[in-house]
C-alpha cells in the first residue's frame, strides 16, 4: 500500500453524513482531509490550502458544485487542482455537462461504494 499521508483531499458536501462517510474512507486509506460544508466555505479554504484533489458535491445550497468549478478554473492558483464530482446527478447529460462545460476530472454517482471512491481517487492521482 502506498503512503498517502502527504496527499491532502478537500471534501465538499452539504450533507454531514456523506462528508463523514467520505472522510472515514479516505482517512482509513491514510489521506489527510479538509472538509467544507458548502461551496463558499470550500473557496474560502482554498485561500489558505492547496489540496491534491477536491471531492465535490454538485447540488448544494448557495454555490453549486458547478459554480465552484467555474471559480476554480478561473483562478491560476486553483485551475489545475483535479476535481471528482460526487453526485446524485448521474444521467448521461449531467455527466456530459460536467466533463464538457466544467472540466470535471471524474464522476462518482451517489450512492457509491468504498471501492468506487478509492478507485476514482487512484485513477485521478495516478496511484496504484
Amino acid at each position: 500500500m502506498s503512503d498517502n499521508s502527504e496527499t491532502l483531499i478537500l471534501v465538499v458536501d452539504d450533507d454531514y453524513d456523506t462528508r463523514t462517510v467520505v472522510k472515514t474512507i479516505l482517512a482509513g486509506s491514510g489521506y489527510r482531509i479538509e472538509e467544507a460544508q458548502d461551496g463558499q466555505e470550500a473557496l474560502d479554504k482554498l485561500e489558505t490550502i492547496t489540496p491534491n484533489l477536491i471531492v465535490l458535491d454538485v447540488m448544494m445550497p448557495g454555490l453549486s458544485g458547478y459554480d465552484v468549478m467555474e471559480r476554480l478554473k478561473a483562478k491560476e492558483e486553483t485551475k489545475s487542482i483535479p476535481v471528482i464530482m460526487l453526485t446524485a446527478k448521474s444521467e448521461p447529460q449531467d455527466l456530459i455537462t460536467g466533463y464538457k462545460d466544467y472540466s470535471v476530472d471524474y464522476y462518482i454517482p451517489k450512492p457509491f461504494t468504498t471501492r468506487q471512491l478509492l478507485a476514482g481517487i487512484n485513477l485521478i492521482l495516478g496511484e496504484s
